[in-house]
């Protein structure tokens, strides 16, 4: 199969962070070949691209800065301190604002995108390590590791997130997923097994809020029980469904986002790790830590169809946008497997790009250039 044609003006990168190698690596997804490394800080962890400027962010954990990388001449631009131990980064919609979760401090770091500098700082719980904002740019959730709480912030019109509401008894707090309406959150509480579900505060005057008032204040709806160790989740682009990467027991466990229940388990692969759905709402990709493999489960079929080898303890996933390919970093061996998602025979592995040591995290940014 051919790849479809794209426009000489049409660019599209992935930003690998590497964090044994205090690097980046660009690749070319037009031309599926690497482009360049990049110098960032010491260990690279959490990388976000900017939704609407041609930027990528880089969170160096050992640095306590954020690298800002160009994506239109892909050099580093700018350093900006935050504080000890950042671990990930998220933009706001209007891409304005970062926000940087320092598991060293237990406090999330405001930055301007723009002026390239941090304008305020808001305490957590003990060890934050994810930040997400809303979809409507209204609400930050931040996951609490160390304290097994969740966090939730309002975002206003002042540079600090005004505190809005924590959740206690998720015990190791680790990944978060906010539906496309923003309307819930769900938390992987990795040292209890569970998967908690929250009602994101409505917007005064809207519909639901007028149907309930109640519905004006985050409240906790609940304590989903999954497989043993859930680690990721990764939520279908119609919101309806979200699936859990259970790491402890080999298996995905598969959430109405309506219901706010567990529908199956289904066993999956090895220590599955990370996952992602596609732009059809039917195929969901998920890695096998354990077995040098991504596997393509089919969620109307309910049922494992396919699986590719990748290398060596494959992790972090990104689907392109604009590519018929899924990338997925093998952390072991340094190296991006590339899999073209569309072929007459099923999905199947199209090249393997060198990246560097402990690959962690993609981010992907495509555009066209003026």
């Amino acid at each position: 199969m051919r790849f479809p044609q794209v426009s000489n003006d049409y660019r599209e990168y992935a930003y690998v962070t590497n964090g044994g190698a205090g690097t980046v690596t660009v690749l070319d997804l037009v031309n599926f070949r690497p482009d360049r490394t990049l110098r960032v800080g010491s260990d690279p962890t959490g990388v976000a691209v900017n939704p609407l400027r041609n930027e990528a962010y880089v969170v160096n954990t050992k640095s306590g800065t954020v690298s800002v990388i160009d994506a239109g001449t892909n050099t580093v631009v700018a350093s900006i301190p935050v504080h000890k131990a950042p671990y990930s980064i998220a933009v706001d919609p209007k891409g304005e604002r970062g926000y940087v979760a320092n598991s060293g401090t237990n406090t999330v770091s405001v930055i301007d995108l723009q002026g390239r500098r941090e304008i305020a700082t808001v305490g957590s719980g003990e060890q934050p390590g994810l930040a997400r904002v809303s979809p409507d740019g209204r609400a930050l959730v931040v996951s609490n590791r160390g304290s097994g709480s969740v966090s939730v912030y309002n975002l206003g019109t002042t540079p600090a997130p005004h505190f809005r509401a924590a959740f206690g008894g998720c015990a190791q707090a680790t990944d978060v997923a906010i539906l496309p309406d923003s309307s819930k959150a769900f938390i992987t509480c990795s040292g209890a097994d569970e998967v908690l579900a929250i009602s994101l505060a409505s917007v005064p005057g809207s519909w639901p809020a007028k149907q309930d008032p109640a519905s004006l204040q985050d409240h906790l709806l609940g304590r989903l029980r999954v497989g043993k160790t859930p680690v990721h989740l990764a939520v279908k682009p119609d919101g309806g469904e979200l699936f859990v990467s259970n790491f402890g027991s080999n298996s995905i466990s598969e959430i109405s986002t309506f219901t706010n229940e567990v529908g199956s388990t289904y066993p999956i692969g090895s220590q599955p790790s990370q996952g992602v759905v596609g732009a059809d709402n039917s195929s969901l990709w998920i890695t096998n830590f354990g077995a040098e493999s991504v596997s393509l489960y089919s969620i109307d079929e309910g049922r494992m169809s396919n699986a590719v080898h990748t290398g060596p303890q494959p992790d972090a996933i990104a689907l392109s946008p604009g590519r018929p390919v899924l990338l997925v970093a093998d952390s072991k061996s340094g190296d991006v497997a590339v899999i073209r998602t569309r072929d007459t025979n099923g999905p199947e592995l199209l090249t393997m790009l060198p990246v560097g040591a402990q690959p962690n995290a993609i981010a992907i940014k495509a555009f066209h250039v003026r």
